[in-house]
């Protein structure tokens, strides 16, 4: 199996640091330098417009013409290097004078006029020699005796090229050793940030199950980790309850299966010890099958309680009809209601966002509890009542009033009013606690009220906007 290679934040913020100071230094190097060929360029070309012009004043004179003939190595000299060439000639005769140390291939050119006034873009630029551009510039003019002369004069930019070269490299050098430069300094100021990072992280690394309850210090981090700190707080907030419930659950459990087990072990322990008769024997296991029968539901509640998942809830939630849901309900347990002398009434409108299976299971975990409480000869309604908000769903049943010291924990689990009814195999302490896990994963509210022999139980389902809204701005509650 192969293992994903991790790489350093500092190295690679170090890295994009040093990329761009290079390419921002290139890139300024580059336009300089464009900016600085554009400029030698154009003073080469008035140094050879002027010397052209200066040529074209000279040649007007007959003098001159006389000195072309006989000291032509004074206007060799004129020029001033082995790079610059010179001809002055007849059209399709021999140059009057040909100045050429290099010899330089002349192209031909096409002389400007005689009365046209030299300009910049009258220069031509070749490819030249070896790639060092050749500037030349050819001008027609009157000699009088001689007739028509035309006067070429070019030159090969080695010197521009040669200062042009060393400027590039000098760019190139100098954007890299700043870019060296930034990377360093880069990646010892993000070495220098993440510090605070990598405390937290040695901090995290210290919390463990006997710690849950350190939190992570947000004194003096940066403004940017304090999302990430109060996150992994309130994460820590969450196993810490866990962790609790989770110890809670199982110390309720030790307790509850202890009276059963015991139960049935004594009681066969005792039946064992002398010869019984087929009726005690009859008597032992019928109350065994009780106790047995207790266990499973226990258990079935338990494994329920730990197998909810969430975001499987919330994923299959629907839109279902209020009054057919309370009228399901009401139909199911109307005979277990009729054995025991309740009548059952639904009634109500609306429609429900919720997961079937669950909104079925808390509100008959609700009837079996009122049927079971409830008082001979009454009434249990089952009401579903809409607002702007959600929907209403309330559970009432007559019989004995709960005092107000038992409300607020008769949904947490295996919590009982009457202890004495320990022993029941009908009732194990969960229904309500079921309930509370539900709502819970519907973002809905639970309440109970009990008050002169009247107790109602009321669910609160939020409308389908108000759930969506809420599942976007916070996460699942833990069913554990």
């Amino acid at each position: 199996m192969s293992t994903r290679r991790h790489y350093s934040l500092t190295l690679r913020l170090a890295l994009i640091f040093a990329l761009l100071a290079f390419a921002l230094l290139a890139t300024l190097g580059v336009a300089l330098y464009r900016e600085l060929e554009r400029e030698l360029i154009r003073r080469d070309d008035a140094q050879l417009i002027s010397r052209v012009d200066q040529l074209r004043n000279l040649l007007n004179d007959s003098n001159t013409l006389d000195l072309i003939k006989t000291k032509p190595e004074l206007f060799q000299n004129m020029l001033g290097n082995r790079e610059s060439v010179l001809s002055i000639a007849a059209p399709g005769q021999a140059p009057l004078l040909l100045v050429n140390p290099a010899n330089i291939d002349l192209p031909t050119i096409k002389p400007v006029p005689k009365d046209h006034v030299l300009a910049l873009s009258d220069v031509q630029h070749l490819p030249g020699l070896n790639g060092v551009p050749f500037s030349t510039l050819a001008a027609s003019i009157d000699s009088g005796d001689l007739g028509s002369l035309q006067v070429t004069s070019g030159r090969l930019m080695t010197e521009r090229t040669a200062m042009l070269a060393s400027y590039r490299l000098s760019v190139y050098i100098l954007a890299s050793i700043a870019a060296v430069i930034l990377a360093l300094a880069g990646y010892l100021l993000v070495y220098r940030g993440l510090l605070p990072l990598r405390r937290l992280a040695r901090h995290a690394e210290n919390i463990g199950v006997g710690n849950l309850a350190e939190r992570l210090d947000s004194h003096g981090a940066p403004k940017e980790l304090l999302p990430m700190i109060d996150s992994f707080n309130t994460m820590l907030e969450r196993l810490a309850k866990g962790f609790v419930q989770l110890g809670q659950v199982a110390t309720d459990m030790a307790h509850e299966l202890r009276t059963p087990i015991n139960n049935l072990l004594g009681e066969t322990q005792v039946a064992l010890q002398q010869p019984r008769s087929i009726e005690n024997y009859q008597q032992l296991l019928a109350s065994n099958v009780e106790e047995l029968e207790r266990l499973a539901r226990m258990l079935d509640n338990m494994l329920f309680l730990a197998r909810t998942d969430p975001a499987s809830a919330l994923r299959q939630r629907q839109e279902l009809s209020a009054a057919d849901e309370v009228q399901r309900i009401a139909d199911y347990f109307e005979g277990l209601a009729s054995d025991v002398n309740i009548n059952i009434r639904a009634e109500g409108k609306g429609v429900i966002w919720a997961e079937p299976m669950l909104l079925r299971r808390a509100l008959a975990n609700l009837c079996a509890n009122a049927i079971k409480y409830g008082a001979p000869n009454s009434e249990l309604v089952i009401q579903a009542v809409p607002n702007a908000e959600g929907i209403q769903l309330c559970v009432n049943n007559q019989g004995e009033t709960i005092p107000a010291e038992h409300l607020s924990r008769l949904f947490e689990r295996f919590y009982r009013v009457d202890e004495s009814r320990e022993r029941s195999a009908h009732s194990n302490g969960l229904g309500l606690s079921i309930v509370a896990t539900i709502m819970q994963l519907h973002n809905g509210r639970y309440s109970v009220s009990s008050d002169e022999g009247m107790t109602r139980f009321e669910l609160f389902f939020p409308g389908r906007k108000a759930q969506e809204a809420s599942a976007q701005s916070k996460a699942p509650l833990s069913t554990s």
